[in-house]
């Protein structure tokens, strides 16, 4: 029985993987699908491998509920960066801060990340298994099934706090089930652990084209930032530094950055329609008022009118006698194009390398990295002599105005410098210190009785 409910899902997984990577070559070659393949021998081939590991893509990049929805819009609303504009009630829970427990939205975010996992630990355990594989094959697959593992706990455990950490497949189901929550000390260890492993075994080079798929440095780009986010400055630096002098990225200027041949792009998650889904929600026509807009108090926070990333990445529209902030960083709304859902970009690791040395008192190395930032925005230097506090304060400023409306950047910065409670506190009657976290979905509690709620979503 167990090798039957593998082999299903195996079977499901591929044929997901190989109608994803067809219908999606138009605009972003995965690698070729197999022309046939048997469930039962999934990992025996190249090709069937491929499959598999391609699935792990197409399955992130779910419109709905899926990570970049999750994490960009919900995430947004949550912060002092989103505005929701239309009346969603499971929505605008995120957007009050006052999110149940049994919100189906957030149960959708909980289900979607834990499939990737899943998804990822069954690729991990068949590929590890594996005898027949070209070697330098295996270790892209598996380089980016560890990623992609890595990728979906940073963004749980960010979330939620602690977790369950299930590392095993499917024949271990009933295990993973009913784990109970692991403390966030010990999800990141293994975070860096996959992702370690995966800077080792994944080529500096891209497979395929316009940087679809994960290779070494967008591996490294997610580890500096977990160094940082884990406050261990030195690797963090030292992680960044190495994206940074690879020169294979350069910051374009800000209306080419999201488009999906710019040189700034690190990883990019592509789709069929070259339609990103930020550009969806956040491009509408003239007087249509977009779902999601820039939070007033994030649009007057830009230091001058003239910062490239304001009359670039914003537009102002009036509606009904009320001004509200396009986010335009995505020029596309309908239609085809030529923007993917962009994940990792080169402007982010001199951000971090910028933070990681400020902490260490680095000051001069600091100011040119947050200064390299600046000067694609068209921005003058930061003073030369701002102290340590000054220049951090600096920094967090240049990651608000620069990452705006991407992947719940703002969200998870307020977080870990711990100034959620006095910024979003200051903006919203219904915060609470507790909703830093969402709440873990009752109906997975009473599933799993190990399982605990976070504080605040007890009722």
């Amino acid at each position: 029985m167990k090798k039957i409910y593998r082999n299903f899902f195996y079977k499901i997984l591929i044929l997901i993987a190989v109608l994803t990577v067809s219908s999606c070559k138009k605009f972003v070659e995965l690698g070729a699908p197999p022309t046939q393949v048997l469930f039962e021998d999934s990992f025996k081939t190249d090709a069937a491998a491929q499959s598999v590991v391609m699935g792990l893509y197409s399955f992130s990049s779910q419109a709905n509920n899926g990570l970049i929805t999750s994490l960009t819009f919900y995430s947004g609303v949550s912060s002092d960066e989103l505005q929701y504009n239309a009346s969603v009630v499971l929505t605008q829970e995120f957007a009050n801060n006052s999110i149940s427990n049994n919100n189906g939205t957030a149960n959708a975010i909980w289900g979607t990340t834990y499939q990737l996992v899943k998804n990822a630990n069954n690729a991990i355990s068949g590929l590890s298994a594996s005898t027949t594989l070209t070697p330098s094959v295996k270790n892209q697959l598996l380089g980016e099934a560890k990623f992609m593992r890595a990728f979906a706990y940073f963004h749980l455990v960010n979330l939620y706090g602690d977790i369950p950490l299930p590392l095993k497949d499917d024949y271990s189901a009933f295990e993973n089930a009913t784990l109970p929550r692991t403390s966030t000390t010990e999800v990141y260890p293994q975070i860096i652990k996959d992702l370690t492993e995966a800077q080792n075994l994944l080529p500096t080079a891209y497979a395929g084209t316009f940087r679809g798929r994960v290779n070494k440095y967008a591996a490294t780009a997610l580890l500096a930032r977990v160094y940082l986010y884990q406050k261990d400055y030195a690797n963090a630096e030292a992680q960044a530094t190495q994206v940074i002098g690879s020169a294979v990225y350069t910051l374009p200027a800000p209306e080419a950055a999201f488009v999906n041949t710019s040189n700034e792009i690190i990883w990019q998650i592509g789709n069929i329609s070259g339609l990103s889904v930020p550009g969806a929600a956040y491009v509408t026509l003239p007087a249509v008022i977009p779902n999601y807009t820039l939070a007033d108090v994030t649009y007057q926070s830009f230091e001058s009118t003239t910062d490239l990333r304001r009359t670039n990445w914003t537009v102002t529209k009036t509606i009904g006698g009320k001004t509200y902030y396009g986010i335009n960083k995505y020029k596309i709304g309908t239609g085809t194009g030529n923007e993917y859902n962009v994940a990792l970009r080169f402007a982010e690791q001199y951000l971090i390398r910028a933070e990681a040395r400020a902490q260490q008192n680095n000051l001069s190395g600091a100011k040119t990295d947050i200064d390299m930032v600046r000067s694609r925005a068209g921005l003058g230097g930061v003073s030369a002599t701002l102290d340590q506090g000054q220049m951090l304060t600096a920094i967090e400023q240049e990651r608000k105005v620069e990452f705006f409306g991407e992947w719940g950047h703002r969200w998870f910065d307020l977080k870990r410098n711990g100034r959620a409670n006095a910024v979003i506190g200051a903006l919203k009657p219904t915060w609470k210190p507790t909703s830093v976290l969402f709440p873990i979905p009752q109906a997975q509690i009473l599933i799993n009785t190990n399982l605990t709620q976070n504080p605040g979503y007890q009722n």
